[in-house]
């Protein structure tokens, strides 16, 4: 059963945060042009086992890359260690991912996402990516934390999420279940049908 404290929600192994119900979240790419890929001051969070997984597709995915992205990719790997000693993508000139690349009408978009998209590879794209605006932390103890990390350049997509009535939760479905699994998400879907009728949300 969910355990249910003020702001904060707890759900087999997760804690999660009741923003992620409660705050809208559509992401509208036409706006925004995919700026998470190009802004910040760390490449998108990597777990351990995603490490494996860059090595043996990078070579699929190396002729959709940028030669700024194999440039960077080649003098510092296909992930680096940032400044919180935690693996990550690789940047370009300490900005954008060097797994980037452009489309004609200059939205960014993932290259290992076009590869999945193309069948080339059969991962989407690192799960922090996928998650994102929920972040997650995990602890110690085994829990995983998730809050929703709000970013001025994603105000557009809070105001299209307001516009559709979409929750983040709503709007993270795949990932989610990709990340904790079919039931772990009905449990979930639970839990916000609960905080509605306490008004929470």
């Amino acid at each position: 059963m969910p355990y249910f404290c003020p702001m904060m929600i707890e759900v087999q192994n997760t804690i999660v945060s009741e923003d992620i119900f409660s705050k809208e979240f559509v992401c509208n790419l036409s706006k925004c042009k995919g700026a998470c890929c190009t802004q910040g001051d760390s490449g998108a969070p990597l777990k351990k086992e995603e490490l494996a997984i860059l090595d043996e597709i990078y070579p699929k995915i190396k002729p959709l890359l940028s030669p700024k992205g194999i440039a960077a990719i080649e003098k510092q790997g296909k992930y680096v260690l940032d400044k919180d000693q935690e693996w990550g993508t690789t940047l370009v000139d300490n900005q954008e991912c060097a797994y980037v690349v452009y489309k004609e009408d200059g939205t960014n978009i993932c290259a290992i996402e076009l590869a999945y998209a193309q069948n080339i590879i059969d991962y989407k794209k690192p799960i922090s990516c996928h998650l994102y605006p929920i972040r997650e932390k995990e602890t110690k103890s085994g829990f995983s934390l998730l809050n929703y990390d709000r970013w001025d350049i994603c105000s557009d997509a809070c105001s299209l999420g307001k516009e559709l009535s979409v929750s983040v939760f709503g709007f993270s479905k795949e990932p989610l279940i990709r990340r904790f699994g079919e039931d772990w998400y009905k449990e979930m879907q639970e839990v916000e049908q609960e905080l509605h009728k306490q008004n929470r949300i």
